[in-house]
């Protein structure tokens, strides 16, 4: 399967603090890859990279076979960033936000597209109230929702559920499983295990400006020792995997 993201030997520093350290990975098309890490590990740095938004230090990085720095305006065209928090213009309604980002990317028949989007996204009865109006997990929603127009090939969703309830974490979830099963390739960064290993079909965990770990949750596992039998096996769950690749996690129980 071809590669829609390819990341070598990635450097990025910001004055004397060295960020990212030489990161390696790839992404399938079609994929759910989730980057996981804690606060400062790099993640959204990455993804800054990668949709362009910051150039590295070193190393190089593609997005549908676009190199990032030498061909920006190229990556740009096939990739949609959806950031930590709701980018939706609160005052409008939530079909006013989708018409106003399908005209500035020029797409034909925005408001076609704004009815399309918001029927996909369970939004049409509320697509004439102001988004302010709209609970944690719709502005999330419709924020996914205004980053498909244009149809990317790629979607950067940072940390897309922080913030939401458990409710509207699920509605996002949803979301996010939907759109793999038609083709979208995205890469997530988070800091809920639960969510990775939701939704990831491979996961890589960054520590300290490095990926240490990487591989779908299966061979994660296989990395370490079945649990300890006592009357049934105990599996290990992805948030003790995690925390023993970096070194915090203990012996498990």
């Amino acid at each position: 399967m071809e590669n829609a993201i390819e990341v070598k030997h990635m450097r990025k520093s910001f004055k004397d603090t060295e960020v990212l350290k030489g990161v390696d990975f790839e992404v399938k098309r079609g994929e759910i890859f989730a980057l996981l890490g804690s606060n400062g590990a790099g993640k959204t740095t990455m993804v800054n990279i990668l949709s362009t938004l910051l150039k590295p230090d070193g190393g190089t990085a593609s997005v549908c076979g676009f190199d990032v720095s030498r061909q920006p305006g190229k990556v740009r065209e096939n990739i949609s960033l959806t950031g930590q928090f709701a980018a939706v213009d609160e005052i409008l309604t939530g079909r006013e936000n989708i018409i106003l980002i399908a005209k500035l990317r020029s797409v034909p028949k925005p408001t076609q597209v704004a009815d399309d989007l918001l029927k996909r996204f369970e939004l049409t009865d509320a697509a004439n109230k102001r988004a302010g109006m709209y609970s944690g997990g719709m502005k999330r929603r419709l924020d996914i929702a205004m980053s498909l127009v244009g149809t990317p090939a790629v979607i950067f969703l940072d940390e897309p559920t922080t913030g939401l309830d458990p409710e509207g974490r699920l509605e996002v979830w949803k979301t996010v499983k939907e759109l793999a099963d038609t083709g979208v390739t995205i890469l997530l960064t988070t800091q809920y295990l639960d969510e990775a290993e939701q939704l990831a079909d491979k996961i890589a965990v960054l520590n300290e400006g490095k990926i240490i770990a990487n591989g779908t949750l299966e061979e994660l596992k296989k990395m370490f020792p079945p649990g300890k039998k006592e009357y049934i096996e105990k599996q290990l769950t992805l948030e003790e995997i995690f925390l023993a690749i970096i070194g915090k996690g203990g012996q498990t129980k």
